[in-house]
């Protein structure tokens, strides 16, 4: 795959034009866009960029975190504290985004979204309110591990490091979870998958492989 050096400026703008041109494939008047990366890929970072430029774009915009969609500890923390594999197959409750997310986002939809369900740290429910995205309104949903799970996203951003990168930039706490990201790139292939990929081995100097498809 070759990538093409880009400042975070440029790239901000190259994806934020192209989202606010694209048509959700199944007809629902709302877009949905994944940014797709390990913790230590700061996904955070350009999904709120990218939000910041649609609305400039006049498009409305909502950022949900994946991070808020986790399962309970009892169910996370099952087969212990630091299980790879429950980590990639059972920490994001996938049920709660269809329902709460990606439902009032299809066809019909209700356009009622909920910004988060849960959280981690008190291992309560969030009780935050509902948020309305008007037709014609942007999700970008982010954090690691979202691609393969047939969610219905309309442009895939994957930020990608090598693997000598994410062990070097993943905090010590979370070296545990590196087997669930080497099997994500052998199971999903993310860099292929994607309709974007950013390489972000150097923070302040990305590489993008341009539009793909």
């Amino acid at each position: 795959m070759r990538l093409e050096a880009i400042s975070w400026e440029r790239l901000t703008g190259a994806l934020a034009g192209r989202i606010a041109e694209t048509e959700a494939a199944d007809g629902s008047p709302w877009l949905r866009v994944a940014v797709d990366g390990a913790r230590a890929a700061g996904p955070e970072g350009p999904a709120a960029a990218v939000a910041d430029a649609l609305r400039l774009l006049g498009r409305p915009v909502l950022t949900v975190a994946a991070g808020g969609f986790l399962r309970p500890a009892s169910l996370r923390y099952e087969y212990g504290r630091e299980d790879p594999d429950t980590f990639y197959d059972g920490w994001l409750d996938t049920g709660a985004l269809w329902r709460e997310v990606f439902g009032p986002l299809e066809p019909g939809g209700s356009g009622r979204v909920l910004p988060d369900l849960w959280d981690p740290d008190t291992d309560r429910a969030t009780r935050s309110p509902y948020a309305e995205l008007p037709p014609g309104g942007v999700l970008i949903l982010h954090g690691p591990l979202l691609l393969g799970r047939w969610f219905p996203f309309d442009v895939t951003v994957h930020l990608m490091l090598t693997r000598a990168a994410l062990a070097r930039r993943t905090e010590e706490r979370d070296r545990w979870t590196l087997p669930a990201f080497e099997r994500y790139e052998e199971e999903v292939e993310p860099s292929e998958a994607a309709d974007v990929v950013v390489r972000v081995d150097h923070p302040r100097n990305p590489a993008w492989s341009g539009w793909r498809g």
